[in-house]
């Protein structure tokens, strides 16, 4: 049976999307795929429909690199409710505990240092996490009881940065890959003595993109109707490796360049000794592969056609 030929553009590069509030990450990365007309899309880490901010989409080729994206550190800003807890740690739940309590400022930021570190986290029954191979929100939404498991996570900064009224904080975190900003909310408010959840979540920064490269959907509206061309958006894309930024880099020749995209290996003794790890190759300025080095040897986990 021959081939059927893919949809759409073998477009690669990266688009980092300022997601509005309301809109989920599967529908924006299906609106994105549609207005470049990709033939592939895929997001580094979810966004819920609740929250706004950098949502980074990789098109074509940028889609092997996603999980080196999502494992680069991230920053919310995000405002908690005071009084109420509930059942999916944010304003989209049900209220399952109360409290009139109402903490001063003093008491947040000497509550603040238990919570960053590394320290233990037990995320919201309503997450992606897979329980018996179903999605752990699946099973609450259905009624069942979900307590998931404690797991480690990395909170690097935890600061309180206004507080508009007795009834609201707002925060601003920076933290490691699997971290809920909810069960922060959550677990802060029990601390407290007085509960709490998250009414407003805005992720600023994922890896190297940060605010200074989210793109707003109305622009990238505005540029596909004002021209039909299909490149008319590709000057909002940053290319494959930028998403790579954080890995160490070796530039190669054009001949082991080639015999990386075949899936070879390359010698590297006699050039500048990369660390150990994973390093990202390049050749002219253009991504080749994702590897390891091994005895003085490159290999190839993640080739890009070129």
């Amino acid at each position: 049976m021959a081939n059927r030929r893919k949809k759409g553009r073998e477009i690669s590069g990266w688009l980092c999307l300022d997601k509005a509030v309301g809109t989920t990450s599967t529908q924006a990365v299906a609106i994105v795929k549609r207005l470049f007309d990709a033939q592939k899309a895929g997001h580094a880490g979810t966004l819920d429909p609740l929250a706004s901010g950098a949502l980074p989409i990789a098109l074509g080729e940028a889609t092997k690199t996603v999980p080196y994206v999502q494992d680069g550190r991230k920053v919310y800003r995000f405002t908690v409710q005071w009084g109420v807890e509930t059942d999916t740690d944010d304003a989209d739940g049900k209220p399952v505990a109360t409290s009139d309590a109402r903490p001063e400022r003093a008491a947040i930021e000497a509550a603040l240092p238990a919570f960053t570190g590394e320290i233990m986290q037990r995320p919201p029954a309503y997450s992606a996490i897979k329980v018996d191979g179903n999605r752990a929100y699946d099973l609450a939404r259905e009624g069942e009881e979900v307590i998931l498991e404690e797991r480690p996570v990395s909170i690097h900064r935890l600061v309180l940065t206004d507080m508009p009224d007795r009834d609201h904080a707002v925060f601003e975190a920076e933290c490691g890959k699997g971290t809920y900003v909810r069960a922060i909310a959550r677990d802060l408010g029990r601390a407290l003595g007085c509960r709490g959840h998250v009414v407003a979540l805005r992720r600023l920064t994922v890896g190297p993109f940060d605010p200074a490269t989210l793109v707003r959907l109305d622009d990238l509206l505005a540029a596909r109707e004002a021209s039909a061309e299909p490149d008319a958006l590709d000057h909002f894309l940053k290319p494959l490796g930028f998403g790579l930024a954080e890995l160490p880099e070796i530039a190669l020749n054009g001949n082991d360049a080639a015999r990386l995209r075949r899936g070879q290996s390359v010698l590297i003794r006699g050039r500048d000794a990369p660390p150990a790890g994973t390093i990202h190759v390049t050749h002219a300025g253009e991504s080749v592969a994702i590897g390891e080095v091994e005895r003085g040897e490159f290999h190839p986990r993640r080739v890009f056609q070129g």
